[in-house]
């Protein structure tokens, strides 16, 4: 049976939000909940991958693997990338990554990427997508929507409204609907060469996208589609935590 190992890129160095992967929610670290939902999809072995010391001692505290790496990484994949190597995982290892500000996330989704990355041997990656019906959000450069093809491929992702209709009065989502891509990926440890192998894409670098990277090189990106997006967003901001503690206050009450 193939090994699963779900990695957590945990950057403390956050543009927006500096040391968020610690910051408290609810109680606890942010760190804490998501090894809490890497925990609960069963899938194996949970290692966490930072930059920073007071990260990596948090993740032993938390009973993990916690992998040192460099400061210079530009996104998630590259950090879960240099983590495969260090590890010295097989080529044929499924990766999760689930990225340190998603405590949201539904343990069940990382196990619906895995198991259909699983079935699919073209795919050199899996990642989940939502609908999306809302024109605000359909509009929003902060919410990613991906166009698949006929057999559920990436053909492309992006901040703007995608597909767009031509006829339409203004911008909104089209009669069929659009996807919202969810920040979630599966791997095979193979595909993950391209982060260290590859220099950033001029598509990822204009739409500040790392899965671009991957599209660019060839790698097929499957879109596995999931019924709605996880209860809060992902944390980027103080404003996005105090939503998402919200969410996990009520959870426990």
């Amino acid at each position: 049976m193939t090994e699963t190992v779900v990695i957590v890129p945990a950057r403390w160095a956050s543009t927006r939000f500096p040391g968020k992967v610690l910051h408290p929610l609810a109680g606890r670290p942010m760190l804490a909940w998501v090894v809490e939902v890497a925990r609960a999809s069963g899938l194996g072995p949970v290692v966490v991958a930072s930059e920073a010391p007071p990260v990596l001692e948090a993740a032993r505290a938390l009973g993990v693997e916690a992998v040192p790496t460099a400061a210079t990484h530009s996104c998630g994949s590259e950090r879960v990338a240099e983590a495969v190597r260090l590890l010295g995982l097989d080529p044929e290892t499924l990766i999760v990554n689930l990225q340190g500000d998603e405590p949201l996330m539904p343990p069940a989704y990382l196990r619906l990427a895995v198991a259909r990355l699983a079935c699919e041997p073209d795919w050199g990656m899996a990642t989940p997508a939502a609908p999306l019906v809302a024109a605000a959000e359909y509009r929003s450069p902060h919410v990613v929507k991906v166009v698949t093809d006929l057999r559920g491929r990436a053909l492309y992702f992006s901040r703007a409204p995608v597909p767009w209709t031509r006829d339409a009065e203004g911008a909104r989502p089209p009669p069929g609907g659009a996807l919202r891509h969810l920040g979630l990926y599966a791997y095979r440890a193979e595909a993950l060469a391209v982060w260290e192998e590859s220099p950033p894409a001029p598509l990822e670098e204009a739409e500040k996208l790392e899965q671009l990277r991957a599209l660019w090189a060839g790698v097929t990106i499957g879109v596995v589609p999931v019924a709605e997006p996880p209860p809060g967003p992902a944390v980027d901001t103080p404003e996005d935590a105090l939503r998402v503690e919200a969410v996990l206050a009520a959870r426990r009450a």
